[in-house]
């Protein structure tokens, strides 16, 4: 009971997390591009530095920028943040309800390190908050006013972090807290800087004098990162559901050259909005991801070189069955009875006939063949039975 409810709290904040997160890179694409698409204005209107007509839902739409403020404050201001503050608060629970409050199986993996699950937690919560705090004083550096310099220095930072928790955390958690730590910059460049900003533009107006120009600078600065981190963080979120990304040996490397094909993807919409069309830069990101593919492909040749002295034998189905049902079934299961499981299958693969076995064939190979399952290893499966599971499936998986 306790865990079919815990699987809804958690679907439930997922649901959140995904709705919160799709209306903050909503509205923020959407005034990038509104910045980017302003043409000066038709009409003589004081402080407007310039204008956009749309059309959607059957109607036209004409929104204005002041280069500063209008002349008298608005009754009614629409402000964004809590898009940006719902899309953290349910990342962060999620985060503490699947690696931290759960069994530990998946932020720890006793084959990246011996750590405990007490120092691990410490771990995350030091890379989101440190993190943080080194992201904040960097920007507020003399660095800061270079940007170039400042965007290499937290690339090499962040690089620097994955790198430093693929040697710590699991293989997921690892990318989960990059992705986390990211999420956090965001989300505080909103509630720590750019908010704020506002704030003080709007009190300065109803005051009657002059804002602060180096809070509007500062703001200005972070709503440009948000811009260029947003897809690498998309990336991250999805990476969990493809294992040959975060549980490859070099996963870390993979990270990063994903979060700069992201970056050049944002590159070019950010320069296409504002009139330059830059051609290659799509095709490069696309060919970044292919040579990705291709570069981390398994190496057969080591597989096949593992049964050297028993090729000549097919891999007999009752021996792996024998291994699915030590190894495996007691998650994989229509009544699994791992505690680590609730009352259903993962991804609802049941391992329980030959014919479930055979189906599920190549999924149990790349699982077993990358080492993210069985999960952290709890069951203890020998690298002689991976082996010979991805031996038989390559043989035809036959199921006699």
């Amino acid at each position: 009971m306790e865990a079919h409810l815990l699987q809804w709290l958690q679907l439930a904040t997922r649901w959140l997390h995904v709705i919160a997160g799709a209306a903050w890179i909503g509205t923020s694409f959407y005034f990038n591009w509104l910045n980017d698409s302003l043409r000066p204005s038709s009409e003589t209107q004081s402080g407007v530095s310039g204008e956009l007509w749309s059309v959607h839902g059957g109607g036209f739409y004409r929104v204005s920028k002041y280069d500063v403020a209008p002349e008298r404050l608005p009754e009614k201001l629409h402000w964004f943040k809590w898009e940006a503050y719902f899309t953290w608060i349910t990342g962060f629970l999620l985060l503490v309800m699947i690696y931290y409050l759960g069994s530990g199986a998946f932020l720890l993996d006793p084959r990246v390190s011996q750590i405990g699950r007490g120092a691990a937690i410490v771990v995350g919560l030091v890379t989101l908050f440190g993190g943080w705090v080194v992201y904040n004083a960097l920007c507020r550096s003399p660095l800061g006013k270079r940007p170039v310099w400042l965007a290499a220095v937290l690339f090499a930072f962040t690089v620097l972090v994955a790198y430093a928790l693929s040697k710590t955390l699991s293989p997921r958690a690892s990318y989960m807290h990059v992705g986390a730590m990211l999420g956090t910059w965001m989300a505080a460049n909103v509630s720590d800087v750019i908010i704020p900003s506002q704030r003080a533009m709007v009190r300065a107006m109803a005051e009657g004098v002059a804002p602060d120009t180096e809070k509007g600078k500062q703001a200005a600065l972070r709503s440009l990162h948000n811009n260029y981190l947003t897809l690498p963080v998309l990336y991250i979120m999805v990476s969990n559901h493809y294992p040959v990304t975060y549980a490859h040996p070099r996963g870390w490397l993979i990270l990063a050259a994903m979060f700069l094909i992201g970056v050049i993807a944002r590159h070019y919409y950010n320069l296409r909005h504002r009139g330059r069309h830059v051609a290659w830069l799509l095709p490069a990101a696309a060919l970044g991801v292919v040579g990705l593919a291709l570069a981390t492909l398994p190496d057969t040749s080591l597989r096949d070189q593992s049964f050297v002295g028993s090729r000549d034998e097919r891999a007999a189905y009752p021996v792996v069955r024998a291994i699915l049902e030590q190894r495996c079934v007691t998650c994989h299961s229509a009544t699994p009875t791992h505690p680590t499981v609730g009352g259903a299958a993962p991804l609802g693969v049941e391992l329980d006939t030959a014919q479930q076995a055979v189906t599920h064939a190549e999924r149990i190979a790349r699982a077993v063949e990358s080492g993210i399952m069985p999960l952290a290893n709890l069951t203890g499966m020998t690298q002689e039975e991976r082996d010979l599971v991805v031996r038989w499936v390559n043989e035809g998986a036959a199921s006699e």
